[in-house]
């Protein structure tokens, strides 16, 4: 009986570590897990689950990937535009904004990468900014992502500097005011911040909004506000790379006789 090809991609960020499996047609597999203090362990229990031909490694951690599995690595650039494009085809710009920094990538209708930009000096207005934020504000994250629209003047946090801000907020709550404000006022922190690198990059078509701060309903709804547009989530926005890779994986055995049993 023949057993088809089977490829794999794994996208190992600062946060969680994504795992996908790829036949060609179909994803069969998808696992998202948290990271931890010995991602090398985290990694090997996630592909200790699967059988697979082929392996593509993207992220943050992709190197430990490439050394201890002896595996082809590719860019979040790369992975995030070949992944995206599965679901959105035509011409795009893509908001990834993960646990640790923020990329845009414009991607042109034959899914080529033809500009980004890419902050990760500081962990300001990221997964782990909100996490911060949302612990010391006493909401759970989901929570903290599910606030809604307020048409109050906001507040306004002067420093995005995940430390700052958090002594920021702290101040602000020992004067008394409601931490649903301070929040929503956090939120508009990060989209002031993010929007211009947006802004800087798009030019027509279609936003992208992935990673993990893209189930966060608030930020969608201020970016959507601030850019004036729709901007589209994907089915798993946390994902998006692992997918990308786990087609490269593929593409690299298309081409190889299938085993038969």
């Amino acid at each position: 009986m023949t057993r088809p090809k089977i490829a794999a991609g794994i996208d190992v960020g600062s946060r969680t570590i994504k795992l996908v499996l790829y036949d060609g047609s179909h994803f069969l597999f998808e696992k998202i897990v948290d990271n931890t203090y010995n991602t090398a362990e985290s990694i090997k229990e996630l592909l200790g689950e699967v059988k697979y031909d082929a392996l593509i490694a993207a992220g943050y951690g992709r190197t430990l990937v490439e050394i201890g599995w002896d595996a082809p690595t590719v860019s979040e650039i790369t992975a995030f535009a070949i992944g995206c494009s599965q679901e959105f085809p035509r011409k795009k710009t893509i908001l990834d904004m993960g646990g640790q920094d923020t990329k845009v990538i414009r991607v042109n209708d034959a899914g080529k990468v033809v500009k980004f930009e890419m902050n990760d000096r500081c962990a300001a207005g990221t997964g782990k900014f909100f996490e911060v934020m949302a612990k010391t504000l006493n909401y759970t994250l989901d929570e903290f992502a599910s606030l809604r629209i307020t048409e109050r003047d906001p507040l306004k946090i002067n420093s995005l500097c995940t430390v700052f801000a958090e002594s920021e907020v702290i101040s602000l709550l020992a004067r008394g005011e409601n931490r649903e404000d301070i929040a929503y006022a956090l939120h508009k922190s990060v989209v002031n911040k993010v929007s211009p690198l947006l802004k800087k990059i798009y030019d027509s078509g279609d936003i992208i909004f992935c990673g993990g701060c893209a189930k966060n309903s608030l930020l969608h709804a201020l970016l959507e506000k601030e850019m004036g547009q729709k901007i589209l989530i994907p089915k798993s926005p946390q994902l998006i790379g692992a997918y990308g890779a786990s087609i490269i994986a593929f593409n690299t055995i298309r081409n190889q006789p299938v085993d038969s049993k």
